[in-house]
């Protein structure tokens, strides 16, 4: 590393390497090609830019290209490379929707050599002009496996075009499922791969859930937060609106409490971030936008309100804390309905799980056999109310079974698509 990087990093007090570092940054510094399975939290961002940022010329073209899901994970990437390069004279930019885009393509103008980009915005500066990704060197593909679940693997391979095969690439995932492995067979050479199981068993977490009926569960989120230390806490809700009530309840039983969610405006969510992060609100209700995204060593603890279906999105929640070497706590409050999707999570982890049922008094509601209910942020159904077999369908409500799947799934695609077109639902 040159002496500017050194002087950032003992600034930083970076001093030693965690796994995911000291396993990926010899391999990269001999210009191998990597597949990265790492949990995030764990100092992946260090890992791939410490040994490229020792490799790229100052003040020349941009040489770096960086892909991510979100505009948040943009900025704390950009955020992160930034700290390394201070007295280098390297600039980093992000690029992402909901930014003015002539703004960026000013930042653009000024000279850049590394950018970090969600790509739908990168294809809208492409298609421009205003991005040229011809001197691009090296390529990282962060979180690869949320990509794929947006639907941004076609846009990748379109932006891949657009850079010089004789490239160094890195692809960066908390899992590998067959698509990420076709993806690198196509475009990297001969990758070396680095798998850090024992980070995604999340150790310095203490997990436990609480098994209620949905009519409870604010009633014991309230006194789970008042009976916390002083760290900061995440709420993670399933739905914008359901995000919303909570926050201002939250904020009606006296709690600092502040929102982040897909409907609101760029610089509402930065607003509420830096809120967040210099203290002023200590409680952040989010949704899972910022399962990804949210980079805050204070947080301590993280609050399960609503049981995601996806056992992945429980591990990225809960990795919201316990940040770089820290310790954390993660709560679940498991509503009868939604036993069986955490019965997936329970059998994943490697690690127990306390169930605080016993402890606590409370004894655990039993789901009564041939009631089925699925939440989907605006009411809970119940079968049998309003007849149906589904019962009542609610505004909002989706039955987990027949073609109104395959319409959902429709749906959902269509967003990402609206996404990549730099559509209203860039939001997301």
């Amino acid at each position: 590393m040159s002496a500017e990087i050194l002087k950032a990093l003992k600034e930083h007090k970076f001093d030693t390497p965690f796994p995911i570092q000291e396993a990926a940054i010899p391999i990269i510094l001999k210009g191998r090609d990597v597949i990265g399975q790492a949990h995030t939290g764990t100092g992946k961002t260090a890992a791939f830019s410490l040994p490229i940022l020792s490799k790229i010329k100052r003040n020349g073209p941009i040489q770096v290209l960086i892909l991510v899901p979100t505009r948040e994970l943009a900025v704390q990437v950009t955020n992160e490379i930034n700290k390394f390069v201070r007295y280098t004279g390297i600039r980093t930019v992000s690029i992402y929707g909901g930014q003015n885009i002539g703004l960026q393509h000013d930042l653009l103008r000024r000279g850049v050599q590394i950018v970090v980009a969600t790509p739908g915005r990168l294809i809208d500066h492409l298609k421009r002009g205003s991005i040229q990704l011809d001197e691009v060197k090296f390529v990282v593909l962060d979180e690869a496996d949320r990509m794929l679940d947006m639907g941004f693997i076609e846009d990748i391979k379109f932006i891949l075009f657009y850079v010089n095969e004789d490239r160094q690439t890195c692809l960066f995932s908390a899992t590998m499922p067959p698509e990420i492995l076709r993806l690198a067979q196509d475009y990297m050479k001969e990758p070396e791969e680095i798998r850090l199981n024992e980070e995604l068993s999340l150790k310095t977490i203490d997990q436990s859930y609480l098994i209620v009926h949905e009519g409870e569960k604010f009633k014991h989120l309230c006194n789970f937060i008042k009976n916390r230390d002083k760290k900061q806490t995440i709420v993670f809700a399933a739905t914008k609106q359901r995000t919303q009530r909570l926050a201002n309840e939250l904020r009606q039983e006296g709690f600092r409490a502040i929102t982040i969610h897909g409907d609101l405006s760029q610089k509402q969510r930065d607003i509420a971030m830096y809120r967040f992060k210099k203290g002023n609100e200590d409680i952040l209700v989010a949704t899972d936008i910022a399962a990804r995204g949210i980079d805050v060593p204070t947080v301590g603890h993280v609050i399960n309100y609503d049981i995601p279906e996806d056992p992945l999105v429980y591990f990225h929640r809960i990795g919201r804390t316990a940040r770089a070497g820290t310790t954390g706590k993660a709560i679940s409050l498991v509503s009868q309905d939604r036993i069986d999707d955490f019965g997936r999570i329970l059998r994943q982890t490697e690690l127990p799980v306390h169930k605080l049922n016993e402890e606590m008094g409370i004894e655990a509601p039993i789901l009564k056999q041939g009631i089925r209910r699925r939440y989907y942020g605006y009411q809970t159904s119940y079968a049998g109310k309003g007849g149906g077999t589904y019962g009542y369908r609610g505004y909002g409500y989706r039955p987990r079974f027949g073609r109104n799947v395959e319409q959902r799934d429709f749906n959902r695609n269509n967003r990402y698509r609206r996404e990549r077109s730099g559509g209203p639902a860039q939001r997301y």
